[in-house]
């Protein structure tokens, strides 16, 4: 063979593992047909986040006017968007080299399978005694006639110039962090649903509250609306739905979902069993059902939340698999999760809709920030934590709403993943003032 494991895809599934393993003596090589570090590190995650700081700050700078604010800073967009450039641009040579360093051999070009060991990458063949798919995933486009004229994430977070109008059709993630940081640039915002409920896998009543604050903001939401048609005109992308639905934008953004990337592998030649909607088949050992190829990261079937973390911590279990230092099913902690709205919503653990679904299981806390006296420093006038606990008093869940919620919930995931009791609780100083000691005193 040659290579020990091969990994198909350079994302935070790869080369979290790849490293360690090749500083510890096995053969590794990556395969990689674009920029290096997947989606989070180029245009995901790290690209959306440097485009909603400012918005962040702003919402911050509004709720202290006239208690030693005076006066709102102006946003740039272009000015921002070089910002972004000069942050995230320069990541992906800088992942290539951390992998070179290591002693990893770097494959350019795309994959596909021969055998159950051998990979063709542009017309060459390579095998490996372990091949690792982390192929991550794609934007979903719809199939309706002018879809063609619609832009996805990628294209959203590369746009030099924000249009004056702008169409979001869905409700999940990319939606909703879109619609925050279009708004506050001077958008016109309109957000497109299919259904009633925006961002489902989150607490409704803190949705709500998300919804509420940017429609005072001049974003707009309809819903129950299907689009059926898109076409270009004079005054822009009309779009038309059914029951005679039709609105007209400048920009029309696809957020209509994700897919995994299993097309154009040959995953059928050896027999891989995988689904184009919900991703590649693992088992408890991240194997797919053929011996020896394994799957990390968005693009494996799973019911834990796909995001950077998750994946980096499948990485890093595949090293130590492979390296023969376990032998243990994957075994995943609590998994903290968030969407960056301004304000946030951040959760973990147990979620409200499960504890109130078995009250003899579980029972609930909920505090609201109005009368935390620390929020009030920052006039955070909205916001709160909702606490769930098991039978035996200890933390098991969380969800929070705030500007803060993202430390809120980081803080209580070390609680929640070592089962600490309230009178361990006791024993844990933090700083005061700050949020650890504010949200610590509610456990």
């Amino acid at each position: 063979m040659d290579f020990d494991v091969l990994f198909i895809g350079s994302g935070q599934g790869a080369y979290n593992g790849a490293i360690p393993m090749s500083q510890a003596g096995l053969k590794v090589a990556v395969a990689e047909e674009g920029r290096f570090g997947g989606v989070c590190t180029n245009r995901g995650c790290n690209a959306k986040i440097t485009l909603d700081r400012p918005v962040e700050i702003m919402r911050q700078v509004e709720q202290l006017q006239g208690k030693g604010f005076n006066g709102i800073p102006t946003l740039n967009w272009e000015d921002l968007m070089a910002h972004k450039h000069e942050v995230i641009d320069g990541l992906s040579e800088s992942n290539r080299m951390k992998l070179v360093n290591a002693g990893v051999t770097i494959l350019t070009g795309h994959a596909k399978f021969v055998d159950d060991h051998t990979v063709s990458i542009d017309g060459h063949h390579y095998s490996s005694t372990k091949i690792v798919i982390v192929s991550g995933q794609h934007p979903h486009r719809m199939e309706i006639p002018g879809s063609e004229l619609f832009h996805d994430s990628t294209d959203f977070l590369v746009t030099e110039h924000l249009p004056a109008k702008m169409a979001i059709i869905g409700g999940g993630y990319v939606a909703m962090e879109s619609a925050t940081i279009a708004n506050a640039f001077g958008c016109d915002v309109t957000v497109i649903l299919r259904g009633t409920k925006v961002l489902r896998g989150f607490y409704q009543p803190y949705v709500q509250k998300i919804i509420s604050d940017l429609q005072s903001r001049g974003v707009k939401f309809n819903f129950s609306e299907s689009i059926e048609q898109a076409r270009q005109t004079t005054a822009g992308i009309q779009l038309n739905g059914t029951d005679g639905y039709q609105l007209t934008a400048d920009y029309v953004l696809d957020a209509s979902g994700r897919r995994p990337n299993v097309q154009n592998m040959d995953l059928d030649r050896i027999g891989l069993k995988f689904d184009e909607a919900t991703g590649i088949e693992v088992d408890d050992h991240l194997q797919t059902n053929v011996p020896g190829i394994y799957a990390t990261g968005d693009v494996i079937q799973k019911t834990v939340p796909k995001i950077t973390p998750t994946a980096i911590f499948e990485s890093l279990y595949l090293s130590h698999l492979f390296k023969q230092e376990t032998t243990a099913a994957i075994n995943y902690p609590a998994i903290p999760h968030t969407v960056f709205t301004s304000p946030r919503i951040a959760a973990v653990g147990v979620e409200v809709a499960e504890a109130k679904a078995y009250p003899e299981k579980y029972h609930i806390a909920e505090f609201d920030y109005a009368t935390d006296w620390f929020r009030q420093v920052g006039n955070e006038t909205s916001g709160g934590i909702t606490i769930v606990y098991d039978a035996d008093n200890i933390v098991v869940g969380a969800v929070s709403y705030g500007n803060d919620a993202v430390e809120t919930i980081n803080g209580l995931t070390d609680i929640i993943e070592n089962r600490i009791s309230h009178e361990d609780v006791e024993r844990l100083l933090y700083i005061f003032p700050s949020i650890a000691h504010s949200y610590m005193r509610k456990v």
